[in-house]
C-alpha cells in the first residue's frame, strides 16, 4: 500500500504495519478494544509470517500511536482466492470518527493490488453499527448465519453468545442500491412498543422482507428469535442484502432488508 490517508480533525494516518514491534501493538489493542485475556489474542508471532504470505495488516496511528487496524489473511473458498477479514479494531475514543471505514477501504485497496475480488468476515448482527458500517456503507451481502460461531472466549462482548452473520464484500462492482419503504414491507421481526421483539413467522413466503432490531438490543431477549428468523430465511435461499436505521416511537431500529433477489452476486 503506497501513501498515507490523512484525515482531521484528529490527524489520523492510515499505513501498513511493518515491524514486530508495531505487532505487539497490535496485541495490546486487542486487549484494550475486546477485553481479551493472552490465551485469545492473536500474537505478533502468528502475525509476522502470516503477512510475509498474503496477509493484509493495516494500523491508524495518530501522533505515531496505533489507534486501530485490520487483519486479513488469504484464503480458498470454493476455488476463489479471497482475504477473510478477521479483525477490525478502533480504540473508543476514535470511534464514529470514520476510521474503520477508513481502514476497511485501505483493506480493500491492498486486496485489489493482490489481485483479490472478495473479502469475507463476520459479525454479531444485534450490532446496529457494525450492520451500518457493513451493508449501508460498503455494500456488503450475507448468505449465512452461524450459530455460537467463536464458542466461549475471554471478551466481555461475548457473553451473549457469539453468533455472526458471514458477509461478503464483491471489490470488483457496487452493490446495486436498495431503496425500500419500511412501513410497506412484511416483516419477520418487528421492534415493539417496549423494545420487545414482535415475531410474525407468517411472512416466509414473500419475496422480500426485513428483520428488525432495537438500536442497542438486550442480546438475551434478542439472540433467539433473531437466530431463528435469520436461519430459517437464509437456509430458504434468502439473503441479507441491506441495513437502514430509523426511529419510531422515540427509539432507534435497524432493519435487515432481505430478498431472493441476488443481482448476479455469486
Amino acid at each position: 500500500m503506497s501513501g498515507h490517508l490523512r484525515i482531521t480533525p484528529k490527524t489520523i494516518v492510515i499505513r501498513d504495519i511493518e515491524t514486530l514491534d508495531e505487532m505487539h501493538e497490535v496485541e495490546s489493542l486487542q486487549r484494550e478494544i475486546w477485553g481479551l485475556s493472552d490465551l485469545d489474542v492473536l500474537p505478533a508471532l502468528a502475525l509476522r509470517p502470516q503477512k510475509e504470505l498474503g496477509a493484509i495488516l493495516i494500523g491508524a496511528f495518530a501522533n505515531g500511536r496505533m489507534v486501530g487496524f485490520v487483519f486479513g489473511f488469504p484464503g480458498i473458498l470454493n476455488g476463489e482466492t479471497i482475504i477473510h477479514s478477521d479483525m477490525l479494531g478502533v480504540s473508543n475514543e476514535y470511534r464514529s470518527q470514520n476510521v474503520g471505514y477508513l481502514l476497511k477501504l485501505a483493506q480493500r485497496s491492498a486486496a485489489l493490488a493482490l489481485g483479490v475480488r472478495r473479502i469475507t468476515w463476520t459479525f454479531d448482527p444485534l450490532q446496529s453499527r457494525n450492520a451500518h458500517l457493513n451493508f449501508s456503507k460498503l455494500g456488503v451481502i450475507a448468505d449465512r448465519y452461524l450459530i455460537n460461531y467463536y464458542g466461549e472466549t475471554s471478551s466481555f462482548l461475548h457473553r451473549a453468545g457469539t453468533d455472526r452473520l458471514w458477509v461478503s464484500w464483491l471489490l470488483d462492482r457496487e452493490r446495486p442500491a436498495s431503496r425500500v419503504d419500511l412501513d410497506k414491507v412484511a416483516a419477520l421481526i418487528r421492534v415493539g412498543q417496549n423494545g420487545e421483539p414482535v415475531v410474525n413467522a407468517d411472512n416466509t413466503d414473500e419475496s422480500q422482507f426485513i428483520i428488525e432490531i432495537p438500536g442497542e438490543p438486550n442480546p438475551e431477549l434478542w439472540r433467539e428469535p433473531t437466530r431463528v428468523a435469520f436461519t430459517n430465511a437464509l437456509n430458504a435461499g434468502y439473503i441479507v442484502k441491506d441495513f437502514y436505521v430509523a426511529e419510531r416511537n422515540d427509539q432507534k431500529i435497524g432493519a435487515y432488508f432481505l430478498t431472493r433477489d441476488r443481482d448476479d452476486y455469486p
